[in-house]
């Protein structure tokens, strides 16, 4: 059964999430090149310098009894033993001298037969070494394998090679193998114990680095801990300072960032309890005098007939300023609950298509007024738990929007649901929006033109309260736009109030 990707892909996530396993696995990489290299380049010398020794003494060893068989072969008399019978007495006597603790074998070539230590096969020695000694006098000397003629198994050896030459006879080669399995063991030895010392030393370095790791990371995950404190709202939580200079001067320092963090936040919470009391202040306050100048306004705005054309026209500019700046009070008071925490939602279960529906037929007359058709597209119901105000609001605030900006073009209205999630888009091919202008539109108070004369009077919070009311709702609010190719506003919820969005039922951009 194949592995799951996710364990295949264990010890990548492993590396990439924390620092000890980084630091000790590097470590293991790092230790096992070095030591595999100081391995190798100490078994190479150790080697070398063990068969170097096993040369020598083997040279040392065959050159001593050639020296004495040539002298003796020296000072025979032709008359008395002929070289041959000579030869192979010499041989049969240097075969059981290596014998004597099984220092070698012997190997003696005449033209009758091949002389030597019986048991070994006279395939041990080679053909390169044989043609290497023919016409000199020198020693050459040449690893091999040691067959036997007896059954035992071959093993590793070292050819020392000369001969012997006799006046008026033939040269006789004459072959002396010295057996090396004793330093093949050595040898084995060596590396056994190399390798065992370099795994206990890889083992005590890792665990060594790991101690080491854990030690100089226990502060930094406690700096860690103390900052996702602080970022949950723990602003009292200071760390122990322990430890080294080094040590001590980071928990001295996260201390000291947290009490200045504790005094700005309170300076900030301070400040936004009276900036948003100031404004709750004032709206509340601007209404009785605000009911006053809307029960002048409109006793002035129904004798409006009566006045000259200036007095008549100063008339309508009043009554559309006070609605105008009553509208403003109304906002800013939303807004003020927003920024307090004090926005609640009156759940119900809502149909999204009909509630589009209704505010479209609201917009109607602002749309034909400026020549644009606003057409809905949807397949209802599409039902969703939700504050049925609110999304009215959002909305109307997104197609009056449209209506304003679409430049008498269509507006077109789209509403989709599936499982988890409902979404309206509505969609205008007016002025656009730039990417600068997607970036600050839910801004409050700003316009992408200010200087572009509207025919409904904006507050410039529309669009910050319709955002509120989104996430009041656990939903999105989105925007995207092309300079002369228009905008599109989307509205995303879920079904279940306050459920975790992770998709849209319509795909980002523009159709």
């Amino acid at each position: 059964m194949a592995r799951p990707w996710s364990v295949l892909f264990a010890p990548v996530r492993l590396w990439e999430r924390s620092l000890p396993f980084r630091v000790v696995l590097t470590t293991l990489l790092a230790s096992g090149v070095i030591l595999s290299l100081a391995g190798w380049f100490l078994l190479a010398q150790s080697g070398r310098g063990i068969i170097d020794a096993k040369t020598q003494s083997s040279l040392a060893e065959a050159t001593a009894v050639m020296s004495t068989m040539r002298a003796q072969l020296a000072a025979n008399d032709p008359r008395n033993t002929t070289p041959n019978e000579l030869v192979r007495r010499l041989a049969l006597e240097a075969a059981g001298r290596g014998q004597v603790g099984s220092q070698y074998y012997v190997l003696v070539e005449t033209p009758i037969a091949s002389i030597g230590s019986a048991g070994m096969a006279a395939s041990s020695v080679s053909d390169d070494i044989r043609q290497a000694i023919g016409g000199a006098d020198g020693l050459y000397s040449q690893p091999t394998l040691i067959s036997y003629t007896d059954g035992r198994p071959a093993e590793p050896g070292l050819v020392v090679a000369s001969q012997l030459s006799a006046p008026g006879s033939d040269d006789y080669p004459v072959f002396f193998i010295f057996p090396t399995a004793a330093e093949a063991k050595t040898l084995e030895v060596v590396q056994q114990a190399s390798i065992a010392a370099g795994s206990l030393l890889l083992a005590g370095l890792l665990v060594l680095v790991y101690l080491v790791t854990a030690q100089v990371l226990r502060p930094v995950r406690a700096a860690r801990v103390a900052a996702e404190r602080l970022a949950a709202g723990h602003l009292d939580d200071r760390m122990r300072v322990v430890g080294t200079a080094d040590l001590s001067a980071l928990a001295m320092s996260m201390n000291h960032m947290a009490g200045e963090l504790d005094k700005k936040i309170t300076q900030l919470q301070d400040l936004s309890a009276v900036q948003q009391r100031f404004v709750s202040d004032v709206s509340h306050e601007l209404r009785t005098p605000m009911t006053t100048i809307r029960m002048a306004s409109e006793v002035i705005h129904q004798r409006k007939d009566s006045f000259d054309a200036p007095t008549r026209r100063s008339a309508e500019l009043l009554s559309a300023e006070v609605d105008r700046f009553e509208e403003l009070l109304t906002e800013l008071l939303e807004i003020s609950r927003f920024d307090a925490g004090a926005a609640q939602l009156n759940l119900d279960e809502v149909d999204l298509a009909q509630l589009a529906a209704d505010e479209v037929e609201a917009v109607r007359p602002l749309a034909e007024s400026s020549g644009s058709v606003v057409a809905v597209q949807a397949s209802p119901p599409v039902l969703c738990e939700a504050d049925g105000r609110r999304i009215r609001r959002i909305l109307r605030n997104l197609l009056v929007n449209a209506v304003e900006h679409g430049e008498g073009k269509p507006v077109d209205v789209v509403v989709a649901a599936d499982d988890d999630a409902v979404a309206v888009a509505v969609r205008d091919h007016g002025i656009g929006l730039s990417a600068h202008d997607a970036e600050h539109v839910f801004d409050r108070f700003w316009r992408a033109d200010p200087a572009r004369g509207r025919r409904v009077g904006g507050t410039g919070l529309g669009l910050s309260i319709a955002l509120e009311d989104a996430r009041l709702h656990g939903g999105w609010l989105d925007a995207w736009g092309e300079p002369g190719q228009g905008a599109q506003f989307r509205l995303t919820l879920p079904r279940r109030a306050r459920a975790v969005l992770s998709h849209s039922p319509i795909d980002e951009g523009m159709p």
